[in-house]
């Protein structure tokens, strides 16, 4: 069984040893980030990595090969909830001889009179690719690097994707006035969602260790201690004693005295400067 399958009732307050967290992810996407918090935060979970392509990704999210995904939106939201996380910026990929590779950036318009290739795995959703369409469509976006490299057109792609199949010969530039994909956390819909999916919700949203939902949390409740004793755990010093309560004085400095009669405004003068005598 694992920690997406088990019930609040029968699992312990923290996942057993035997739950394992199935993460699918997409090329281009770099999940080590997050999956070292969670082996810091979780050790006695493992955590398997499962690389698929972006049309195997939900596929593998609704058959159970995974718990959750790392994937790029659009998400059909009839049977899959998702948060995203981060937007992507979009370049060209061209030759490193290429015109374009003096410039800092290209627009679409600029690629009017370049061959844009357009694979079917490509990931920006374009309503219409700029530039001149090739007579047919690489099958993948290593199809259209080859392509690239051999001099056959130019490529839009995702950041990510341009570093995942960097070579020598070729370049990119930032590429303005065209879609940008965004990746996403996504997972199987559910009233609510599994407890180590929370977990790996609170890691990629950068929530700390206390404000995590999930078991861990429940856990952890009524379990705070002061931030002075805390403290005083760390460096191996007695806690500090708590504030005075209201009205005591604080060491070293006697509190000043107020003259003034009963309902006067409370602005008599302090003491040690004694009134003069009429």
């Amino acid at each position: 069984m694992t920690g997406s399958d088990a019930s609040p009732a029968d699992s312990p307050a923290s996942p057993a040893p035997s739950s394992a967290f199935r993460l699918a992810y997409v090329p281009g996407v770099t999940p080590s980030k997050w999956v070292r918090v969670w082996t810091e935060r979780l050790p006695d979970v493992p955590l398997t990595l499962l690389a698929v392509t972006a049309a195997e990704a939900f596929g593998a999210l609704r058959d159970g090969a995974a718990d959750a995904g790392l994937v790029r939106l659009p998400v059909d939201r009839d049977d899959l909830s998702a948060i995203p996380l981060y937007t992507e910026t979009t370049v060209v990929v061209i030759p490193k001889d290429h015109l374009f590779a003096a410039a800092e950036e290209v627009s679409a318009e600029d690629l009017a009179e370049e061959l844009v290739l357009h694979p079917l795995d490509d990931t920006l959703g374009w309503e219409r690719p700029p530039g001149r369409p090739a007579n047919e469509r690489p099958e993948t976006t290593a199809d259209a690097i080859e392509l690239v490299a051999a001099g056959v057109g130019v490529l839009a792609l995702p950041q990510s994707l341009a570093r995942l199949h960097h070579r020598k010969d070729l370049t990119y530039r930032t590429l303005t006035e065209v879609p940008q994909s965004r990746v996403a956390l996504s997972w199987p819909a559910s009233d609510e969602a599994p407890d180590l999916v929370e977990e790996f919700i609170g890691i990629v949203r950068g929530r700390t260790v206390n404000s995590t939902r999930g078991r861990r949390a429940e856990a952890l409740k009524g379990q705070k201690q002061p931030k002075e004793q805390k403290a005083s755990q760390k460096s191996g010093k007695p806690a500090r004693a708590g504030k005075p309560g209201a009205g005591a004085r604080t060491a070293g400095k006697p509190a000043a005295r107020k003259s003034g009669g009963a309902g006067g405004s409370g602005r008599g003068r302090t003491s040690g400067k004694p009134r003069k005598r009429s």
